[in-house]
């Protein structure tokens, strides 16, 4: 979980990659310190050293829960299709309902 002070670290980072300001840790230190906020010395030369050679722009938009950065449009592509396909999986799905009513039957309860 992370600190308060990694929290700042990455919040001054990502309103440095907002202006459009080289990310450095002199920078990311003033911002901090403008801002009021305490944290250890060796913090933002770290997080500097960390996203040095990285475009932070497009690490935050390429982020996706399916996995990799690439995707996102292949889901995207893949949703029409499996919408054309819904009626015919309504059909699948009323039958195993009626499989699961007649589970029911058999006397078995979650709390019998």
């Amino acid at each position: 979980m992370a600190t308060n002070e990694e929290l700042a670290c990455v919040y001054a980072a990502l309103c440095l990659q907002d202006d459009g300001v080289a990310i450095t840790g002199d920078k990311i230190a003033a911002l901090l310190k403008a801002a009021n906020v305490d944290v250890e010395p060796f913090w933002p030369g770290l997080f500097a050293k960390a996203l040095e050679g990285v475009n932070v722009k497009d690490l935050i938009t390429s982020v996706s829960s399916g996995g990799g950065g690439g995707a996102a449009a292949p889901a995207a592509a893949a949703a029409p299709a499996a919408a054309a396909e819904a009626p015919k999986d309504e059909g699948k799905k009323k039958k195993e309902e009626v499989k699961e009513e007649s589970d029911d039957d058999m006397g078995f309860g979650l709390f019998d």
